[in-house]
Order: structure tokens, then sequence, then C-alpha cells
């Protein structure tokens, strides 16, 4: 840095780490950087935020099975299945604006981590530099390398576990088995020997970065476990573990927002005779208004399914009124929640 402002400054370059060292000024450079990279990542989330609530309306009546086990359950939607993924990215937004916040502390004027004898202004170059607050304590300050990072590579779990478990239903509901969802066939890809097949290895690389992802946190604790206060060489290696992360997040994001402008439901799945008892929670409830207490109503339609008798209405389910329910999305409730916390990230 100080080359460089020579050659273009001439003698005023020299001056630069006047107060200054080495480390206070990685330690801004880093923070500016994540900075940065966290607005970012923020704008690729409310993409893809916006394109799950989009397709969460537009598909809220199209029947899908629920699972539990990963066995049929219970009725499900498009609708809510959508919707949900939506919400997951509220939370992971609130902890990427929690991660901006911590990030944007200024550490310049820290030094080696024992301050300066210059009379230096660091509330001013908090200022200039944009940061919200600075790092009070020169100690803490450098305490904060490496900590910011971890703070960062958490807000990222988060969001690749979301991301990754996303996929993981992407990849199921593709499948011949399920056969709930299509992409066409560029977004898929062929095997070398078998025609007729179509992989999602999009989906499944997106799944395996999330994965991945979810393990910063944890590599950046090992790096840093049982480090005494001051700076440590070891903080060089928190780049090569993070700053290509960050890349791969970003990309994932990117290109789930895009497939799923091209996603195709199935409609009439629960149609399938295999799906028959899906509804046998409804079962249960409308003998209960009748009046039968639950544990009779259980009974009797469990009965009903062993002698071969059940019956099933396929149009129940869609009387659900509750909050986050077939009927009842919230979905402009979710999409409050995730503008309060962008109005409060502001703040």
């Amino acid at each position: 840095m100080e080359l460089i402002l020579t050659r273009q400054t001439g003698e005023a370059g020299k001056k630069i780490h006047t107060g200054r060292s080495r480390n206070d000024q990685v330690a801004v450079d880093i923070k500016l950087f994540l900075r940065d990279e966290l607005r970012t990542i923020r704008g690729l989330v409310l993409r893809l935020f916006e394109q799950l609530l989009d397709l969460s309306e537009q598909h809220k009546n199209v029947m899908l099975p629920g699972y539990t086990h990963l066995q049929v359950a219970m009725p499900s939607s498009f609708g809510l299945w959508f919707g949900a993924w939506a919400e997951s990215l509220t939370d992971d937004m609130e902890m990427l604006i929690a991660a901006e916040r911590i990030v944007n502390k200024n550490p310049l004027g820290s030094g080696a981590g024992y301050g300066s004898g210059f009379p230096l202004d660091r509330k001013m170059t908090t200022e200039l530099l944009g940061f919200r607050t600075l790092c009070h304590n020169s100690v803490y300050a450098q305490m904060g390398r490496g900590k910011a990072e971890k703070v960062v590579a958490a807000a990222m779990g988060g969001l690749g576990g979301t991301l990754s478990r996303f996929c993981m239903d992407i990849c199921l509901y593709m499948s011949q088995n399920f056969g709930f969802i299509e992409f066409p066939a560029d977004w898929t890809t062929g095997s070398s020997i078998m025609p007729h097949k179509k992989n999602p290895d999009v989906f499944e690389l997106i799944r395996a970065k999330g994965n991945r992802l979810q393990a910063l946190p944890n590599e950046l604790t090992m790096l840093q476990t049982n480090l005494p206060s001051g700076y440590h060489r070891d903080m060089q290696l928190t780049k090569e573990i993070l700053f290509p992360a960050i890349q791969d997040l970003k990309s994932c994001l990117t290109i789930l927002t895009e497939a799923l402008k091209v996603i195709t439901v199935k409609d009439n799945i629960l149609k399938d005779e295999k799906y028959r008892y899906i509804f046998s929670v409804e079962a249960v409830n409308e003998l209960v208004k009748a009046g039968h207490s639950f544990r009779e109503a259980y009974v009797m339609v469990g009965n009903a399914i062993e002698t071969g008798v059940y019956t099933h209405n396929t149009n129940i389910a869609l009387n659900h009124t509750h909050e986050g329910s077939l009927g009842n999305l919230c979905t402009e409730e979710i999409r409050h929640e995730m503008n309060e916390l962008l109005n409060l990230r502001e703040k």
C-alpha cells in the first residue's frame, strides 16, 4: 500500500504508516471488504426471497404431499413449501444484518494493538470511512481480527444450511419416484451412458457448497483456538478460508434465483392412489367437529383404514384458515418481517 501511494503521490506516500501498524491497516481493509460483501449478499438474498414469495402465491392452491420421517404424512401445498423457504431467509437475513453491525466498527488507530503516541482523531477516521462506530479499546480492536470473520462465517453458515436443505428437497422432488417438479433440460445434466437421465447437478452442487458453508465457523474457530490476546500470524489463514466461500455463496444465491424462474410444478399430485391416506387427519378432525373426542375419532379412522372401508375427501384440507396453514400463507406478514429487518438495518 505504501509503495503504491509513494509511486502515485511521491514523498507524501511515505507518511501513510504514521500512527499506524500493518495490523490495523489490514484489519480496516478486511472490515471494509466484509462490509461490502455482506451488503452484496443481502441484495442477493432479497432477490431469492422475493422469487420464493412470488412462487408461493402463484402456486398457493396446488396441493403437495407433506412428509414426516420421509413417510407420507399430511396435505401440504407448493404455496406452503415455497413460503417456508422464504421465511427461513428472514432469519438468515437477521444474522447477516447482525454480522454487518459487528463488522462495521473501525479498528484504525489501534496500531499493533496498543494505540499510538500520536494524537489521532479516531472518530474522524470512523466517519470518513463510513463505519457505524469504532472499536474503542485498542487491544480489543486487534482481538477483533478473526472474530469479525467468524461472525460473518456464522451468518454465511446459516444461509448455507437453508440453501442446502432446500436443494435437497429439489433433488428429491425432481426424481421419478416423486415427480413433483421439473426444470428445463438446459438446467439439468445428462448421463454419459444413460440417454434418459436428467440429473439435478446444479442443485446437488449448491447442496454441497451449502454444507461446506456450514463448516466455516468451526474451521475459523479451530484456527483461533487457545490464542492469547494480541496479533498472531495465524490470522493470515482466515482469508484463504473465508474469501473463496464468499464467492461460492454469491454464486449459489444467483444461480438458485435464476433456476426458480423456470421451475414447473405438477398439478393433481394427490390424486394418485398412494396418497389416499394423506387425508386421514382431516377425517379425524371432521369427526371431532361432529362431537367425538379426538381419541375416539382417531381410533374410528384407524379402524376404517385397517378394515379397508376408509374413504377420504380431498377438498377438506383447503378449509385450513389459521395463520401459516394451507388457506392462510401469511405471505404479507413474512414480507413485512423482512422489510422490518431491512428498516432496522438502515437505522
